[in-house]
């Protein structure tokens, strides 16, 4: 083992409970929008009723709030249902049909939609979701969503990135701020809990009095404790 050993937070922070978590099942928006009366009715049915589908369907309607009407309904998302309902008339031939010719708007609903309903499987809303972001290139509650499903994806490789995936979007000062605080506040109190993944730093093996060696930092911190019998047990 070299004497310098470069370990990720995420090694050191590895927290098996944090894959329960994720960036599309712990953020909180409805509750940005609780106040909201079409939201307070989505919290209130817990169902893709006819009434909250038009409402999504209606491009004039915020979309924050059509969102926040998703998120309300987590647990009983539905794509299918939802694609049904807007295209009565056949107006898109299929998903990919759809992808291609919805407006940014009805594409982040759908994405959002899909997302939540596999969020296992996230690729197809993500194909979505980036569509919208291209047609919605200025509309912050399209990127954060969008965001929020690459990092979604970004869960199975590095988690520095599922962070900065969203920061990215917040730190984008030439979107329109269509969402509000509180919403925002619900997407980043989980989000910024990977940020610690992004640091990284140098340990170094040191043997104490007992011949055990641990490792510590520049700032000669232990920050594995003293237990190994040699230095390349690490």
């Amino acid at each position: 083992m070299k004497n310098l050993i470069l370990v990720s937070l995420f090694v050191l922070g590895f927290n098996h409970a944090m894959w329960a978590d994720s960036p599309l099942t712990s953020t909180d928006i409805s509750s940005g929008y609780k106040d909201v009366p079409i939201v307070a009715a989505a919290l209130k049915e817990g169902a893709l009723t006819e009434q909250l589908m038009d409402y999504l369907s209606v491009s004039e309607n915020p979309i924050a709030v059509k969102i926040a009407i998703i998120h309300a309904l987590s647990d009983a998302a539905k794509a299918t249902v939802f694609f049904k309902h807007i295209n009565s008339g056949n107006k898109y031939r299929d998903l990919s049909d759809f992808t291609n010719q919805a407006s940014g708007d009805l594409l982040i609903c759908m994405a959002y939609l899909k997302a939540l309903e596999n969020y296992f499987d996230v690729g197809e809303a993500l194909i979505m979701a980036q569509s919208a972001k291209h047609k919605s290139p200025k509309s912050y509650t399209v990127h954060i969503i969008c965001a929020l499903i690459e990092a979604q994806k970004a869960m199975d490789g590095d988690w520095c990135n599922v962070y900065s995936l969203t920061d990215n979007v917040r730190k984008n000062t030439s979107l329109t701020n269509d969402m509000n605080d509180k919403a925002k506040e619900g997407i980043f109190s989980y989000m910024d809990l990977y940020k610690e993944y992004c640091n990284q730093f140098a340990l170094y093996p040191k043997q104490n009095a007992d011949g055990k060696y641990g490792y510590v930092n520049d700032a000669g911190e232990t920050v594995i404790d003293y237990q190994f019998d040699g230095a390349d047990d690490f």
